[in-house]
């Protein structure tokens, strides 16, 4: 059974950092598409605002393009999200999500949330002074 457990949201202040976790178990980490999504309050869900592919390919929207950064570390199973120059409107619940595929970025970069096969449960991140 895959699961998918996210942790390392919290409070931090318009510019501050946070760097989010998302561990992967049950499943062959290395041969996964790996996104963050998020869902403010009152909004749809957003994204995938990042995507780590399995070649190692990653994908940035352009609203947290250069100010977030995906990483995974195979052996650990999981997948990192930095956060860096918060913004209030970065206010949201933070979801990893994972597609069962080798299919290099420019692929999965097309799919929405629908592409996705599982998800975690979300982390609370709250940017506010």
């Amino acid at each position: 059974q895959v699961q998918l457990v996210e942790s390392g949201g919290g409070l931090a202040q318009p510019g501050g950092s946070l760097r989010l976790s998302c561990a992967a178990s049950g499943v062959a980490f290395e041969n996964l598409a790996i996104a963050w999504f998020r869902q403010a309050p009152g909004k749809e869900r957003e994204g995938p605002l990042c995507i780590k592919a399995s070649d190692g390919g990653t994908y940035y929207a352009d609203s947290v393009k250069g100010r977030f950064t995906i990483s995974r570390d195979n052996a650990k199973n999981t997948v990192y999200l930095q956060l860096t120059n918060l913004k209030p409107e970065d206010t949201a619940d933070y979801y990893c999500a994972v597609r069962l595929s080798t299919e290099p970025v420019i692929v999965v970069q097309d799919f929405g949330a629908d592409g996705f096969d599982y998800w975690g449960q979300g982390t609370q991140v709250t940017v506010s002074s």
